[in-house]
């Protein structure tokens, strides 16, 4: 193979073949790139760079590595030099380019608070037994939110810099309010055609309470649904119990009403892991497929509200979560060979993060946290709150995590106030304690609120903290099966190619 004709002090010269590899020697010495490490299964270790690229060595070449004993025509100094775990020049191209990974990893922080939840009730007719709010019975219409209140979350919601907004309609039940969401989502549409911005709605429902007059109104202004479905009927009807004991045959007609007016891909659905559940992943996924989803959160019990005090009956610990969700995970994996494309959303987000270059939009996953600068809540009675479990924690008389009031307070005052600083100062899993030196610290993210209810501190003890031990396990099982086997590593690409990468306006709920 032949080069391109060269010109050399304004001469040309005929056609040269390429130079080998030895001409590419380094002559200096290389310097180290910053990064993170873990002794990983036999004689591996992992090594990690801030951006989350990553490399297997050997126990032999990590010493060679960090002993600068490696010789610059090797493949693995080479692998290292192209991944930026070293550099050999004085040239500022190696930092420049770490920069710039840096602040698209960091992408998700652009435009501030982009999820709006706003809870414009507390009343609901189901008695579920691992309700994480504090739930009032449907005739108690004191509990839901004003016409006023309503009108200022729009006013605060439309006051962050985000060019896409998600509004996201939580109870108790939002269907029993359907008026205040009929009029939030007509100011707030008024609102983004008058700033240039784009705002999308979603209502998280049990869908027992859906009606043609609803379906008619979120088909007319593009509304999705975020259903509840933990499951076949069993485990669904004893876990979200309703008069007449049919939850779950309420709730799939209504899937599949809302489906024929809205579309398939309008509506989602949202599991919860209780004690009953655990002993059933792979009944629970295949119930995903025959209802036609593809995707499933396999997603563990949050401490908070009723579900703290249901725990002795519904509870579990994370060890048996993490054997459920391994479990569940396989399963999906298999109907995924099959042919079925179904996505497990918590594995998806952490491959996101893990093997492309972008960020994610889950509150849960990001340094710092995405508490109040992610996400904020409005509850029914003007309150604002850092996230749905801040406002979980305010329910049983703990308002630890109370931004401000609604009709008290300026925009200023509530997101650029001490509460709001000292959750980003809490949350940067850089700088925490036993979260900065971890392998996994670029992946992974951090969660004050979760911490304080279950530690009672925000920044948290990771030896004892379920958040850590949960994600240390999936990252790694999810390493091991990307590493091991040819067929799941391209069903984990699937998944991230569909997933919305790139876009940091993705934004999840917890």
């Amino acid at each position: 193979m032949t080069g391109p004709l060269i010109l050399r002090q304004g001469q040309r010269i005929g056609r040269q073949r390429f130079s080998g590899r030895e001409a590419f020697r380094s002559v200096s010495a290389y310097y180290l790139l910053p990064f993170r490490f873990e002794r990983f299964c036999g004689n591996e270790v992992l090594v990690v760079n801030d951006v989350g690229e990553h490399l297997f060595l050997t126990a032999s070449d990590f010493a060679r590595f960090t002993g600068h004993e490696l010789r610059s025509d090797e493949d693995v100094y080479l692998t290292l030099k192209g991944k930026h775990f070293l550099a050999d020049s004085d040239s500022l191209v190696p930092v420049d380019l770490l920069a710039i990974k840096a602040r698209t990893k960091r992408a998700h922080l652009e435009g501030f608070t982009k999820l709006h939840i706003f809870v414009v009730t507390l009343r609901c007719e189901h008695t579920c037994r691992y309700c994480q709010v504090s739930r009032v019975t449907q005739d108690r219409k004191r509990f839901d939110m004003s016409e006023a209140i309503a009108h200022r979350a729009v006013e605060f919601t439309f006051r962050a810099p985000a060019e896409r907004i998600k509004i996201e309609f939580q109870g108790g039940e939002p269907l029993l309010h359907f008026e205040r969401i009929v009029q939030v989502v007509r100011e707030a549409r008024a609102k983004a055609a008058a700033t240039g911005r784009h705002v999308d709605f979603v209502v998280a429902s049990n869908l027992a309470l859906l009606s043609d007059e609803m379906l008619e109104f979120f088909q007319q202004e593009r509304v999705s649904l975020s259903m509840s479905l933990d499951g076949p009927a069993f485990i669904h009807n004893m876990n979200r119990p309703r008069p007449g004991g049919d939850s779950h045959e309420v709730a799939i007609a209504s899937l599949t009403r809302a489906r024929a007016a809205l579309g398939a891909d309008a509506v989602s659905a949202l599991m919860t892991t209780t004690r009953l559940s655990l002993d059933h992943p792979r009944q629970i996924v295949d119930e995903y497929v025959l209802q036609g989803f593809h995707s499933i959160f396999l997603r563990s019990l949050t401490p908070l509200g009723f579900a703290r005090r249901t725990a002795p009956r519904i509870g579990y610990d994370i060890d048996r979560f993490l054997r459920f969700y391994e479990e569940g995970l396989d399963r999906v994996l298999e109907v995924n060979r099959g042919g079925y494309q179904l996505v497990e959303v918590y594995a998806q987000l952490l491959l996101t993060r893990m093997l492309t270059p972008y960020s994610t939009g889950y509150v849960d996953l990001q340094s710092p946290s995405g508490a109040g600068i992610g996400v904020a809540v409005y509850n029914y009675d003007g309150d604002v709150y850092a996230s749905d479990e801040g406002r979980m924690l305010a329910e049983m008389g703990d308002k630890r995590f109370r931004l401000g009031s609604l009709q008290a307070d300026s925009y200023d005052e509530v997101f650029g106030g001490t509460r709001v600083r000292e959750l980003v100062e809490s949350s940067c899993n850089e700088s925490l304690p036993g979260c900065s030196d971890c392998a996994f610290q670029p992946w992974c993210g951090a969660d004050p609120v979760f911490n304080y209810a279950t530690q009672g501190d925000i920044v948290g003890h990771r030896p004892d903290s379920d958040f850590h031990r949960k994600n240390a396990f999936i990252i790694r099982h999810l390493l091991e099966l990307y590493r091991s086997d040819e067929g799941v590593r391209r069903i984990f690409w699937r998944w991230i190619r569909g997933n919305t990468i790139g876009d940091p306006n993705a934004e999840s709920t917890t």
